[in-house]
């Protein structure tokens, strides 16, 4: 991939994040601290470890990890997005962790010594890189020996059955904006998962995939989760009126269709570094 083509990813992304912001934590939005939380209880951290979590969003792993390790650990979490970082900054001074910071940073240019960290994290962040081996292999250098690497990821189905209606409803209005595939897409199972993982210096590689659902209480939670995640940078693309008929259309799907949960599927991977070469 092209320099131009990393910047145009990494500038959407941290657009599309900023926009979510405000709707980012809304109650109808706790997919995220559950899966980050499910990711931090799958790492074997101890008391003073130091952690990195990537694409941290507004703090659903890093906070959990830094509850974890301890006063004597450290995590760091980093994000494209300042406006999800203030929200993560609010929560751990909440929280009364102090052994917590956050960053704006990008994945492909992280300024940390080789083997520094107990384990990395990214959840639900490494499909936004258009060249993810490459990111891989920069977060997997970061690790120390005997560290482990967690990545999460969508599984398939990403919010069936009212994803496909949010697209349908885009389609409409602005036709050319409709996806022919998510990002995630290319990771969606345990086997294109693993492909992705490193295969030097590796002690244990689990990769688990995980079926479940998520709640929508009613058509205006799921408008709460359209704002609050990636869907959001389709919506800054359109104009008022725009937004008004694909907001109709999907919420009277949600409506008729009675659906009261969507698919939340998703992909678990943790590998521990050997501890010698």
């Amino acid at each position: 991939m092209t320099t131009h083509t990393a910047d145009e990813a990494r500038a959407k992304a941290a657009s599309t994040y900023n926009a979510a912001a405000d709707s980012y934590d809304g109650a109808a939005n706790t997919f995220w601290d559950r899966f980050g939380r499910r990711t931090v209880a799958r790492l074997d951290l101890r008391p003073g470890a130091r952690v990195l979590d990537v694409c941290c969003g507004s703090g659903a792993s890093a906070i959990p990890a830094a509850e974890k390790v301890g006063s004597n650990g450290s995590v760091i979490g980093v994000d494209l997005a300042e406006k999800l970082l203030e929200r993560a900054r609010v929560k751990a001074r909440h929280r009364g962790l102090h052994n917590v910071e956050f960053r704006v940073g990008d994945i492909l240019t992280l300024a940390f010594p080789a083997a520094h960290f107990d384990a990395v994290v990214c959840v639900f962040g490494i499909f936004f890189v258009p060249d993810m081996p490459e990111a891989v292999r920069g977060l997997w250098r970061l690790v120390r020996p005997g560290g482990q690497l967690a990545i999460t990821t969508w599984g398939p189905r990403f919010f069936e059955p009212a994803s496909g209606a949010f697209w349908n409803a885009v389609g409409k209005v602005r036709p050319e904006l409709v996806k022919g595939f998510n990002p995630w897409d290319r990771i969606t199972d345990a086997t294109g998962l693993r492909v992705l993982l490193p295969d030097t210096n590796v002690e244990r590689l689990d990769v688990v995939a995980e079926e479940g659902r998520h709640p929508v209480r009613s058509p205006e939670d799921w408008w709460t989760m359209v704002l609050g995640t990636g869907y959001r940078g389709t919506i800054e693309q359109l104009d008022t009126d725009e937004q008004w008929r694909v907001r109709r259309d999907s919420l009277a799907f949600i409506r008729e269709a009675g659906i009261d949960s969507v698919e939340a599927n998703v992909v678990y991977a943790v590998v521990s570094k050997a501890l010698s070469s």
